[in-house]
């Protein structure tokens, strides 16, 4: 009898969300997905803020007895924009390897962006070229095969810079647009296929799919036409807080920055002169994954 297959378990500290994978590279055990804000206000600040942190940690400790409960063999944990910004990371760090046991990578955002590619094209079969667009908190990636482009521009950067207010005024939304517009005006990629990866636009998709709660079968592998994101965005201009934090697709915590994700994923889709995106949940964790087990 061979050895039963090794399973590997990633983190990934993002700048609005933790999430983990675990899996085994055939079977997947689980992902789960905590929206923390870890990196609300380090634009303006410089630094984690202690309460961002205390929640980030709680919700990592939770990940870590999944995994332990899930007996995985070999864990990895990356930490992305917000982390990269922060003067006070390494104390975050110390309390992160406490809680999940294995200390963070700090990822740069080339780094994140090539895993983000090996992740969402490993399995599908799209036309070629594919362009593969993350959109976080703090960053957005664009990446093909043969390289990527990063900014420092996300669902939570841009809702602190250019659009705080629900409903969203005509003047935020246009300013909005004009910092995002302006900041991928250097963007100059050709793309047949364009997949939309990370927490922003899986919630745009469920969301403009009207889904009844989120659904990952529902979402992965979705084509969401450009209509589709100007419908949505309208929508939730149009709503409070509470009016967004009540989509039933939607995780409520995401309700203050999806309206800027939106944004963001607008100007994607307007700078590559797309019209539809393919929706994956398939991203930097399994970059991650993928790598941990070639080595296991």
């Amino acid at each position: 009898m061979g050895r039963p297959p090794v399973r590997v378990g990633v983190v990934d500290i993002g700048t609005n969300s933790m999430r983990l994978l675990v899996t085994d590279g055939t079977e997947e055990v689980g992902r789960w997905v905590e929206v923390t804000g870890l990196g609300r206000g380090v634009d303006r600040t410089g630094t984690l803020s202690p309460d961002r942190i205390e929640e980030s940690v709680a919700a990592l400790a939770r990940f870590g007895a999944v995994m332990d409960r899930a007996e995985v063999g070999k864990r990895a944990a990356i930490a992305t924009s917000a982390s990269r910004d922060a003067a006070n990371r390494e104390e975050f760090f110390d309390l992160a390897e406490s809680a999940i046991g294995v200390r963070p990578r700090l990822i740069t955002g080339a780094e994140e962006a090539r895993l983000a590619f090996a992740g969402a094209t490993a399995q599908v079969e799209v036309p070629s070229p594919i362009v593969v667009s993350d959109i976080g908190g703090g960053s957005t990636e664009f990446v093909t095969a043969g390289g990527e482009v990063s900014f420092e521009i996300g669902s939570v950067r841009l809702t602190e810079r250019s659009i705080p207010t629900r409903p969203a005024p005509s003047t935020e939304m246009e300013s909005a647009r004009a910092l995002v517009a302006g900041l991928f005006s250097e963007v100059d990629l050709q793309a047949w296929t364009l997949i939309g990866v990370a927490g922003t636009w899986t919630s745009l998709a469920a969301v403009a799919l009207d889904l009844p709660e989120y659904s990952v079968d529902r979402v992965h592998g979705h084509r969401m036409s450009r209509d589709a994101l100007a419908d949505t965005i309208d929508s939730l201009a149009s709503k409070t807080l509470e009016e967004t934090a009540a989509i039933a697709a939607l995780d409520p915590k995401r309700a203050p920055v999806i309206l800027g994700g939106a944004l963001v994923a607008e100007g994607v889709m307007d700078i590559l002169d797309i019209d539809e995106v393919v929706v994956s949940e398939h991203d930097t964790l399994d970059g991650v994954a993928m790598e941990l087990l070639a080595i296991a």
